[in-house]
């Protein structure tokens, strides 16, 4: 990833495996001064994780993301950087999920699939399910 981080101008790599994606997003924002808006639609949640969260009652947001990523980047190079993740098999379901936009500050928005608008706040206990290793 070194290489990457060069090449790609990566503002902020985060690993999402402590409170999920949408800790990790909170934590970007706070620290960054910035808010971040993604949309629900693409963000890459598998089959099999929707149906456990859905029958658990979770929601995948929170969820423990291991041997995933977090990067934000500059949006000139946001379309070659999502080519080059996607080259390599562990990244074949990369995929641009929102913006960084500078007001309001420190908080993350959630696009849904519906049309409609959250906020998605920290995550404020343990996370929701242990870590396996």
């Amino acid at each position: 990833m070194p290489l990457l981080k060069k090449k790609f101008n990566i503002k902020f790599m985060r690993d999402p495996t402590r409170g999920g994606l949408a800790t990790t997003l909170n934590e970007i924002a706070e620290s960054s001064g910035h808010s971040i808006i993604i949309e629900e639609e693409k963000i890459p949640i598998s089959g099999k994780v929707e149906a456990a969260c859905e029958l658990l009652g979770l929601d995948p947001l929170y969820i423990a993301n291991e041997g995933k990523a977090v990067l934000i980047v500059d949006k000139k190079d946001s379309l070659a950087l999502l080519a080059q993740l996607r080259k390599h098999p562990l990244g074949k379901s990369a995929n641009i999920i929102g913006r960084v936009v500078p007001q309001p500050r420190g908080k993350v928005y959630l696009k849904t699939s519906v049309g409609g608008e959250r906020i998605i706040d920290m995550l404020t206990s343990e996370n929701l399910l242990p870590r396996i290793c």
